[in-house]
């Protein structure tokens, strides 16, 4: 019998044959916003494009980009302010030096901060283990120091993983990780240093490849984001749900895409008696008090 090559962080589980339990409220479909707030190198690195990049520096494209941080955000925080929204912001810890006023001002609201790496110029999965242990040290140590607490959850720059990042994420005192998108629960993963919870993070719901790489209209997206919605909404009645919505402000920031992306997070929250919006640490301390990970590291 063939022995396909396998990553031993999880068994394989039908969604179908799991433990009941509920979110808070006795709900059943946890919603959260993962706001994605990043800050590219000049010149140089990694960064989604608007157009094909000519040679550096690639004016064009950085300062699309950074249209997120300028513009984009703040607009995108006073549509959160007036839905009562609350999101999980991930934050390149280069943030915090080059626009520490919106950190400030997402941190006031009481927002989660999540790990997401120094800046999403570059992967952490071509280093050698040393060296990403070594950056994951880095972008912690400012998070933990600007909002006074470590960060519980962590979202590699471009979802990139080398063979022994969850280990990593462990020892440094990870409780969850973003970046596994194989379920609509939260699941243990194995590591070495003990139970890391995957929590979903969309690969759909998700702006860069709707609107990047599969060219979606704003209108697309928002109809993606409530037929999403309304489809998980009844499977949750069958069972507990997450549903993610991972979002770029270069991207839904823009203004007509920020008025359909408005349209879909009001849709959503309609429905707040009958759904729980949180933020995905919360989605973490549930897990933890009422599904724990076996002695094994098993999987929920």
């Amino acid at each position: 019998m063939t022995h396909l090559p396998t990553h031993d962080r999880y068994d394989y589980s039908a969604i179908t044959q799991r433990a009941a339990y509920d979110w808070p409220g006795g709900k059943r479909l946890a919603v959260y916003v993962g706001l994605n707030l990043e800050h590219f190198a000049f010149g140089d690195g990694l960064g989604a494009e608007l157009a094909p990049g000519g040679p550096q520096p690639d004016v064009l494209n950085y300062s699309w980009r950074d249209y997120g941080n300028r513009v984009g955000a703040w607009r995108m925080l006073d549509m959160f302010n007036a839905l009562e929204m609350p999101v999980s912001v991930l934050a390149n810890s280069v943030m915090y030096d080059y626009a520490p006023e919106l950190m400030a001002a997402f941190s006031a609201r009481g927002d989660e901060i999540v790990g997401h790496g120094r800046t999403n110029a570059e992967r952490q999965s071509v280093l050698p283990p040393a060296e990403e242990e070594a950056l994951i040290r880095e972008a912690t140590g400012v998070l933990a120091q600007a909002e006074g607490t470590a960060p519980k959850g962590w979202l590699s720059p471009w979802i990139a993983e080398s063979p022994v990042t969850p280990d990593l994420l462990k020892k440094a005192g990870y409780s969850y990780t973003l970046n596994w998108c194989m379920d609509d629960q939260p699941i243990w993963l194995r590591t070495d240093h003990g139970p890391l919870l995957s929590i979903p993070y969309p690969q759909e719901v998700n702006d860069i490849p709707s609107i990047v790489a599969r060219k979606d209209s704003a209108a697309s997206f928002a109809d993606m984001i409530i037929d999403n919605f309304d489809e998980m909404l009844e499977q949750s009645h069958g069972q507990p749900l997450v549903m993610g919505i991972a979002l770029h402000p270069y991207l839904v920031g823009q203004p007509y895409r920020l008025r359909h992306l408005r349209r879909a997070l009001t849709h959503i929250c309609a429905h707040r008696d009958d759904i729980w919006i949180t933020q995905a640490g919360s989605i973490h301390d549930v897990i933890a008090k009422a599904m724990p990970a076996r002695n094994d590291h098993s999987p929920t």
